[in-house]
């Protein structure tokens, strides 16, 4: 029997736990941190071994496979060891692939990835199909493809996890953008976190399909320097030779082989200019898919958002709250200020993974009336922005950021929380750092 070791046992790992001994392994967790009681239950009904806040070694090098959580970084000791033992190491998404035939539409690019898998995955069940949503959102892709049988999976895929996929062969690539994010995964090189979005498209063949953004300049580069075996799908903003979706006099236009038709940018029920690339590649997904046209325009326009990207909470005093923090990098935040049609109170900061705020700074001059950097180590945000915007305060903690707010936002302004950063020096996560966001503009 094989040995199979799984490092990380949140819900990701916790799938691929399932699964592996499902297909007849034998299972080992393993998670440095402590796991959490509905995973250790889990496991347990199970009857798989695990083990918490250590990694034994003796228990690990002797994996004739290793599934590897995204969380856990290349450089980590116990991933050197195991490749200097040649251990061949996986991601849970690369598991699951070799146990399901369901057709998979896989999305990934630096933004809008959440909305729009969750977009695709409304518009796909909205249209009758037998669909799970998995990936970085939904439960765990090993999970489901061990206890459920879908015709469809739409999958949520970070450069983490592509990263660690080999053999596995999306039926439907979407790639968003590509903007310079995790850098310090990829060695502070550019082409490096690059490569790894366009493992996206690896395993592809003519029967496949690659929808992308054309506009962006990085993969219109690679697009063009790559032998793409797959059919393309570029969507643009405007109309353009071999573009198959596009945005023509406030209409989103899809012209594909399989259905053409338009729907009014006002039907829309996501606003702002990213959301229309979110748009854009969701129909065209849902188009290959033979979604009857008549359902993608009508899930298009009964979507509800997704927590934590430009949520507006409450209107406080005459003074709008909206979440964003899910942006954690410089082009989320882009985005975010490039939708507001008002003066800014804007929150920043957090783990800084090499940004560069220059793409921001137009936009705060024009925009942002008021800084706050939320952290522990704000001098590189001191070292950029001081001196461009009238007020900049510091803050420890949510409710101290909050108070700043509501003590200097005026009448007919926002406070928008878009850190460009990650969570984890003040909040559990993103999510937590949105919840105590929500949480605090509900008292004041």
């Amino acid at each position: 029997m094989k040995r199979m070791v799984i490092l990380g046992a949140g819900e990701s790992g916790t799938g691929a736990a399932i699964l592996a001994q499902k297909e007849g392994f034998d299972v080992f967790v393993s998670d440095k941190s402590e796991i959490k009681d509905e995973y250790k239950n889990v496991l347990n009904e199970h009857g798989i071994k695990w083990e918490e806040k250590r990694h034994t070694e003796e228990l690990i090098l002797n994996a004739d496979e290793v599934v590897k959580s995204p969380g856990i970084a290349d450089k980590s000791t116990i991933i050197q060891k195991l490749k200097e033992k040649g251990v061949h190491i996986i991601s849970e998404i690369e598991l699951g692939g070799r146990y399901t035939n369901a057709k998979k539409i896989c999305i990934t690019g630096s933004n809008g990835k959440t909305t729009t898998t969750l977009l695709t995955y409304h518009i796909l069940k909205s249209g009758g199909l037998n669909v799970g949503l998995a990936g970085n959102v939904g439960r765990s892709f090993a999970w489901q493809v061990a206890e459920d049988h879908y015709d469809y999976y739409v999958l949520e895929i970070s450069s983490f996890q592509l990263d660690n996929m080999y053999d596995f062969k999306a039926d439907v690539a979407v790639l968003l953008n590509i903007t310079p994010d995790h850098l310090d995964r990829y060695n502070y090189d550019m082409q490096n976190y690059v490569d790894a979005k366009f493992r996206i498209i690896q395993n592809q063949t003519e029967k496949d399909s690659f929808i992308y953004w054309n506009d962006d300049p990085i993969i219109k580069a690679e697009v063009a320097k790559r032998d793409i075996r797959a059919r393309k799908f570029p969507f643009s903003l405007k109309k353009g030779t071999g573009i198959k979706a596009f945005i023509e006099d406030h209409f989103l236009v899809i012209d594909t082989p399989e259905q053409q038709f338009q729907i009014e940018q006002e039907e829309l029920s996501l606003s702002g200019t990213h959301n229309l690339f979110n748009s854009l590649a969701a129909a065209v997904s849902a188009n290959i898919a033979q979604i009857r046209k008549e359902n993608i325009k009508q899930a298009l326009n009964n979507f509800e958002g997704v927590e934590h990207r430009l949520e507006k909470v409450a209107n406080v005093r005459g003074v709008t709250y909206i979440n964003d923090s899910k942006a954690t990098n410089v082009n989320s935040c882009w985005y975010a200020l490039e939708s507001m049609r008002t003066s800014v109170v804007l929150i920043l900061g957090g783990t800084d993974k090499g940004n560069d705020y220059s793409e921001i700074e137009k936009l705060v001059k024009e925009k942002v009336r008021i800084l706050i950097f939320m952290g522990l180590d704000n001098a590189k945000l001191h070292e950029f922005f001081d001196g461009m915007v009238p007020l900049i305060f510091d803050a420890r903690s949510m409710d101290e950021t909050l108070a700043i707010a509501y003590e200097h936002a005026e009448k007919g302004e926002s406070v928008l929380l878009s850190p460009c950063c990650a969570s984890f020096d003040l909040f559990k996560n993103y999510e937590d750092r949105g919840d105590q966001f929500k949480e605090g503009v509900l008292k004041l």
